[in-house]
């Protein structure tokens, strides 16, 4: 029986998801919960595992595509199964000679050939509720033979540019999506690439080496890349999706909707530092990164208790004030796709080493695009920290449903007076943005001077309650 497989709902109702990198081909076999292949919605790369245990009989979108929710995504051959029937095929297009693509059933055209070095499968057909469907390019083990009068370029290991005929791999290559971002960017076909280095990950280094090839090749008869560079090479021009469209689509409506008000607090925080210099020489936390965050994130939890108000929602809707009695902390992270702010459940009941162990493992999964859907929703109140990058304040903008976020300014020595003398001390300045229709400037002003208390002297926190 032939099982069809749909995109599911990856989340917060996200409409659509962006193919990455599919990990399986057309006629492979997979068990069940396999990671079949990667896609990017508006605020994570997700793994999608297979439903079934068979063979794959067809995918129904290529890298690249958008898929919306619902829409179908892989066919399956199951014994046993009870599965629909999957969409009629889709003839191939009329006047197009096809030819037999080596090591691989499916038939290509071959003026796609010319355009691509990676041909388009045929035979899939349309989404049941679409009259169109997605290209599709071609996977599984073999390669094409493509005559050089089609001007392919080839990236080779001695040569650039062949005059013979070329074989080129039909499985997309691996990489990562900054890497394809790159070669997209510079018109260099990442297929081109991995034929000088097969069966590796394709690197920056890789499309580096390759486009200098390029530029130092002799002149031939050849026409152009198979990804052609704008005609006008000052600017540059990137699809707004996935992370970036989301988290602008959350800046502009939180902006919109909530007054925004931010107040400043510049403190001497040497006592702080001290404590992490001692707990960093403390064999018994052997293993634990604890960190300046760390420590800003606990005074937080203690501060908000006694400011409940900057732990609170405006539910419009509703026409009510929804106050939390927990802390979900959302720690904003800066990766190659864009701001995410995964959230830590429960925050508020941690201690400091569990707290800054669940914030170094949240910032390595953010950083690998690995971060799921669901762990970015939930949060009650956030922390920036804009001091890694040298910024020593700002205003940041709430994330919706938020009545607060901190920014946590650059830690510098500084000439500060200290007992009634000029000392060089560690300072730094916190930047508190807040809801106003939720707090006003004296609570803000409180739970800022909880937060700086804190700091200043790591001890009051047990003074906080």
């Amino acid at each position: 029986m032939i099982a069809e497989f749909r995109l599911p709902d990856l989340g917060e109702g996200l409409p659509e998801a962006e193919i990455v990198q599919w990990h399986v081909a057309e006629g492979d076999t997979v068990t069940l919960n396999q990671t079949i292949a990667e896609v990017e919605t508006a605020k994570a790369i997700v793994e999608i595992p297979s439903p079934y245990a068979g063979t794959v009989q067809g995918l129904h979108a290529a890298a690249g595509d958008v898929v919306e929710v619902g829409s179908p995504l892989v066919s399956f051959e199951v014994e046993g199964a009870d599965a629909g029937t999957p969409a009629a095929p889709a003839p191939a297009a009329e006047g197009h000679a096809v030819e037999q693509v080596v090591g691989d059933s499916a038939e290509v055209p071959a003026d796609d050939i010319a355009a691509r070095a990676t041909p388009n499968l045929v035979g899939y057909g349309a989404a049941p509720s679409s009259g169109s469907r997605p290209r599709r390019r071609a996977r599984g083990g073999g390669t094409v033979t493509i005559d050089p009068d089609t001007a392919v370029r080839e990236a080779a290991p001695h040569d650039v540019l062949r005059t013979g005929p070329i074989d080129l791999p039909l499985e997309r290559p691996r990489s990562t999506p900054p890497v394809r971002k790159f070669a997209k960017d510079h018109g260099i076909d990442l297929v081109l690439v991995a034929a000088a280095h097969p069966g590796e990950t394709v690197t920056r280094a890789h499309v580096e080496e390759y486009a200098a090839r390029l530029a130092t090749a002799p002149s031939a008869p050849v026409a152009a890349p198979t990804s052609p560079v704008p005609a006008d090479d000052r600017v540059t021009r990137t699809p707004i999706r996935g992370v970036r469209k989301h988290t602008a689509a959350a800046m502009v409506q939180s902006a919109f909707t909530a007054p925004h008000a931010t107040t400043f607090l510049t403190l001497d925080v040497t006592a702080t530092t001290e404590l992490l210099a001692s707990l960093k020489s403390d064999r018994a936390l052997d293993g634990h990164r604890i960190g300046l965050l760390a420590i800003v994130a606990k005074a937080v939890c203690l501060a908000l208790g006694r400011t409940p108000a900057l732990n609170a929602k405006w539910d419009e809707a509703a026409g009510e004030i929804v106050e939390h009695h927990y802390v979900n902390l959302g720690i904003a992270a800066a990766t190659d796709r864009g701001l995410v702010v995964p959230v830590i459940p429960d925050a508020d009941r941690l201690d400091l080493v569990d707290l800054a162990d669940a914030i170094a493992d949240l910032a390595t999964t953010a950083r690998a695009g690995r971060t799921a859907p669901a762990a970015m929703t939930g949060g009650t109140f956030s922390i920036t920290n804009v001091g890694v990058f040298g910024v020593d304040a700002g205003t940041p903008i709430l994330n919706p449903g938020e009545a607060g976020i901190l920014a946590v300014g650059a830690l510098r020595r500084t000439p500060w007076e200290h007992h009634g003398e000029i000392a060089l001390r560690d300072v730094l300045t916190l930047s508190l943005s807040f809801d106003h229709r939720l707090v006003d400037g004296a609570e803000a002003a409180r739970f800022l001077t909880d937060v700086a208390g804190v700091l200043r002297e790591p001890g009051r926190a047990m003074l906080l309650r």
